[in-house]
């Protein structure tokens, strides 16, 4: 959400800055705009839209220097326009800012610097700061950003250029930002995509933290002005991990990396003898667990309910990190907290993480991004290894986190001195392959696609662990395809959703052949009485289904705590195909952003 790069060195900024804001498209926004300081002062070029209308603007070919940030915007306060678009300055023009995140006093900030004679030009929250600065500065950045900080409530990643200043200024709370070291210049940016190819060392500063950034040196100090350790870390990403690869687009590639991600996901962690992860808690006294995520983690969430309880008899709930954080819920000390998240940066389940370790509970991370403040602030956990996901639409982490989730069940029985299954070790090793098979299914999902294309509502029905597989089918569709379509455990339907049921309602049900196999074919019935359109998804003919189906999509057999990861593929193909035929951009849905930093 929001993505914030600068640049300072001896190139020419204008071209990397556009170059970073690109690889930050994905997160989400609706407007753009670049600062670019000169001998002349300070040149802005701010366009409401994407990228491309800001490359395209003429304005932009007569910019020049070399120390500049750089802005994409997802809105809060103030409607997508190109006046409320970063970077804001100062009354003066002589001050920039670009900001990610909240702040949440800033109406009684802006009434008391109006009544200071200062002129806001936009609607956002961001503007106040460009004027504090303004009040502040007195030729040194650094020093006004940190009379600036205190006075500010809520949320930053923010950077600050001046006319009369060879330097960047950069701080952080509550909203990511990595430094990036190059060789005689720095970078910083939201995203540590947006650096590939420029630096291989990266700093990720801490909250409260500021830096002060210089092309051959830097610095970085508290909010008190006291300079702080930092580590360095080595950018292992690589150019390719941002690529399509040939494939038209990448929320489509990223389906067709499940198969390596989830390998990914179990490579050194599953083996002959069972799991191992290093998890340092005391896993034998927890007495409840509980699940917090939001959006396609919340999905993966209610999965590792079913997994854990059945694995390992301990009572596990399932809860959105933004209702858990503001709900008087008892937490003990026996408790172990999960926070779920593919960016590792979700405003919500970072703030319920921190409500959790207040309480004592014990907390871990099961997240995609290598030193998050998800990962950080749990201190251990689970990474993912899926790689970048750039796709807004989640795919690929979704797969590895029910994996994760799947593995630290087997791992707490362990610890807990239960038995393991081998057969279900052994089949757990074999997703990969399982993946492949599901895979398959591709061609027909997209005949599927083209007659179903048109729909205006969808129902998608499961039961058991494949009941949230229903939730994420449902949830694709919408975000990417935008038919309405709503998910349900199949026994649910005729307790009001039934009513909908006409010849014009296709529902999709997953069907695999285990223990709820006949009620879900009851259900079917059902809708099939009322004349609805039944799609199915299964693991192998039967006279039953296809008898009163009128479209099956096959997917391999596995162990039904498996079923999830084999039957969500077909569901988000189809996702994929039915936005790609309505002329969709499918990995940049209208109104989401990738990693939500705010709430």
């Amino acid at each position: 959400m929001c993505g914030i790069i600068g640049f300072i060195g001896e190139k020419e900024a204008k071209n990397l800055l556009v170059e970073g804001l690109k690889r930050l498209e994905y997160r989400g926004y609706d407007s753009s705009g670049i600062c670019v300081k000169n001998d002349l002062g300070l040149s802005i070029v701010k366009n409401l839209g994407k990228i491309d209308q800001l490359e395209k603007d003429s304005r932009l070919s007569s910019v020049r220097g070399k120390i500049g940030i750089a802005h994409t915007r997802w809105a809060t306060h103030g409607e997508p326009s190109e006046v409320n678009a970063h970077p804001h300055c100062d009354c003066k023009n002589e001050l920039a800012v670009v900001h990610n995140g909240i702040i949440e006093n800033y109406s009684s900030l802006k009434k008391i610097l109006e009544k200071e004679g200062h002129k806001f030009k936009s609607k956002t929250d961001s503007e106040v700061i460009a004027h504090l600065l303004e009040k502040f500065y007195k030729g040194n950045l650094a020093e006004a950003l940190l009379k600036v900080l205190p006075l500010l409530e809520g949320t930053y990643g923010l950077a600050v250029i001046a006319e009369k200043s060879g330097e960047i200024v950069v701080a952080k709370k509550g909203s990511p930002l990595v430094l990036g070291i190059g060789n005689g210049d720095m970078f910083f940016a939201s995203d540590q995509t947006a650096l590939i190819n420029h630096v291989n060392k990266i700093i990720y500063l801490n909250d409260n933290e500021i830096a002060v950034l210089r092309k051959d040196n830097f610095e970085i100090k508290n909010i008190n002005g006291k300079n702080v350790n930092y580590e360095i870390e080595e950018l292992k990403l690589g150019a390719e991990s941002i690529e399509k690869n040939g494939f038209e687009h990448y929320m489509l590639k990223e389906i067709f990396e499940q198969p390596k991600s989830v390998k990914s996901a179990l490579t050194g962690r599953l083996n002959k003898d069972g799991v191992k992860l290093s998890i340092n808690i005391n896993l034998k006294k927890i007495e409840r667990v509980i699940l917090l995520g939001c959006g396609t983690s919340w999905h993966s969430a209610l999965i590792g309910k079913y997994v854990i309880e059945e694995l390992t008899n301990i009572p596990v709930e399932v809860d959105y990190a933004s209702e858990f954080r503001y709900r008087n819920t008892p937490i003990r000390d026996s408790d172990l907290v999960v926070a779920i998240s593919q960016s590792g940066e979700t405003a919500d389940t970072l703030a319920a993480i921190k409500k959790a370790k207040e309480c004592n509970a014990k907390t871990i991370g099961i997240v995609n991004a290598v030193s998050s403040s998800i990962a950080r602030e749990c201190g251990t956990g689970i990474y993912l290894h899926a790689g970048p996901e750039i796709g807004v639409a989640s795919t690929k982490a979704f797969t590895s986190q029910i994996t994760a989730l799947i593995l630290l069940a087997l791992y707490i029985r362990k610890e807990r001195g239960m038995e393991l299954d081998n057969d279900l070790l052994k089949e757990i090793a074999s997703l990969p392959q399982k993946l492949i098979l599901s895979l398959e299914s591709c061609d027909e999902v997209e005949e599927l696609a083209k007659k179903f294309k048109d729909s205006k509502n969808f129902i998608f029905l499961g039961r058991g662990f494949n009941f949230p597989i229903a939730l994420e089918g449902a949830l694709k569709l919408k975000e990417i395809s935008y038919i309405h379509a709503e998910g349900y455990p199949s026994a649910e339907m005729k307790h009001g959703p039934i009513a909908l049921i006409d010849e014009n309602m296709p529902c999709l049900f997953i069907c695999p052949h285990d223990h709820t196999y006949d009620k879900v074919l009851s259900n079917i019935e059902e809708v099939k009485a009322r004349k609805g359109k039944i799609i199915a998804i299964t693991d192998k003919t039967d006279d039953k289904l296809s008898s009163i189906a009128d479209e099956i999509i096959y997917v391999p057999a596995v162990h039904p705590i498996l079923s999830p990861l084999v039957n969500v593929i077909p569901l988000q193909l189809f996702a994929y195909f039915v936005a790609n035929m309505k002329g969709l951009d499918v990995d940049k849905p209208r109104n989401l952003a990738k990693s939500v930093t705010v709430e």
